[in-house]
Order: structure tokens, then C-alpha cells, then sequence
């Protein structure tokens, strides 16, 4: 999220060292509901309301954030995220290294990956970290976002930076 550490060497020895099992995650979504920024599900409504397909592209964990794109109504094929590997058993596996999020620049990937599959002409990326950051280009735009943490580099380099997601629900209705 602050850039210098290959993300996907950096990830593995997280991983190794925390060796979630799957009863682990299991447990902890079940008494860590999802706690959502202020106004993000008005803007998700917004933006679909809109006729916009609104994507979670994160280097977090499919099964962590799925809970996320429930309460938001995005479809789960619409999550690009790292997904965790269990044994039969319910040991941590691993994590698949095919994911595109797994890697440095993995989100540029997705961004590229998704005009490609659908044939956007717009895409934007709203993130708070550097891999989001990464993402642009070859997203259209990209806005970077302090409600939750502010990263000076990505404070700096943003060309527009907002701090909550009314200021961007704000600017859709001008549109209309």
C-alpha cells in the first residue's frame, strides 16, 4: 500500500507466518461483520443507478471481502481478489499465485483485463494505496481516497483526492 516490497513476496511471508486455516477465517467473518466507509453503499447505488458495473479490486482476500459486495450489492464475479488455499483438513494451503491481485501492479492488470473482457471505454479507479495508485493507467482516471487513511504519495501524485464519498456522490449529480 505504500510501494517498495514486491507484493507478492511480501503476501507469501505474511501468510506463512500467519497460516490462517479456514476455520480461522470462517470465524473471524462471523464475529467481524463488515464495517462500511460512510456514504460508499449511496455511492454504489449512484454509479449503478447509472448503469455503472462497480468493481472490488483488492490485494485483500476474496472470502473477507465477499461479506463487503453483499451488503453493497456488487456481484461476487465483480470481486478481483487474493484467494486463500486449504487442505482438506482446513489447513492453510497457500494462496493462488494465478490471482492478478497477488502481484505488484496486479490492479493495473485488472484494470487492463476488464477492457479487455468487457469492452469499457471509462474506467476509473478510486483507491487509498499505491497499488491502486498503479492502477492508473491503464484505468481512464483515478481518484484517490483519505476517509480511512491518508498515504501522502498517493495524497500527492493523485490528480484528484477526495476524503469522503459524498464529495463524489455530489459530483454524479451535476452530471445529471
Amino acid at each position: 500500500m505504500q510501494g517498495g516490497l514486491d507484493y507478492k513476496q511480501a503476501l507469501k511471508a505474511r501468510l506463512n507466518i500467519l497460516r490462517p486455516g479456514l476455520e480461522t477465517i470462517r470465524a473471524f467473518t462471523r464475529t467481524h461483520p463488515p464495517k462500511l466507509t460512510k456514504d460508499i453503499d449511496r455511492l454504489v447505488e449512484a454509479l449503478q443507478g447509472r448503469g455503472a458495473d462497480v468493481y472490488l479490486v483488492s490485494g485483500g482476500f476474496g472470502s473477507l471481502i465477499a461479506p463487503v459486495a453483499r451488503l453493497l450489492n456488487i456481484p461476487m464475479e465483480n470481486i478481483y481478489a487474493n484467494r486463500l488455499k486449504f487442505f482438506f483438513d482446513g489447513e492453510y494451503g497457500g494462496f493462488d499465485e494465478a490471482q492478478l491481485t497477488s502481484r505488484s501492479y496486479g490492479k493495473a492488470e485488472v484494470m487492463a483485463h476488464l477492457r479487455r473482457r468487457e469492452g469499457y471505454t471509462r474506467l476509473v479507479m478510486v483507491g487509498d494505496g499505491i497499488t491502486d495508485l498503479e492502477a492508473w493507467p491503464p484505468a481512464d482516471a483515478f481518484v484517490g481516497f483519505g476517509g480511512n487513511v491518508v498515504r501522502e504519495l498517493v495524497k500527492n501524485r493523485s490528480p484528484w483526492y477526495v476524503h469522503d464519498f459524498q464529495t463524489l456522490i455530489d459530483e454524479l449529480a451535476k452530471d445529471d
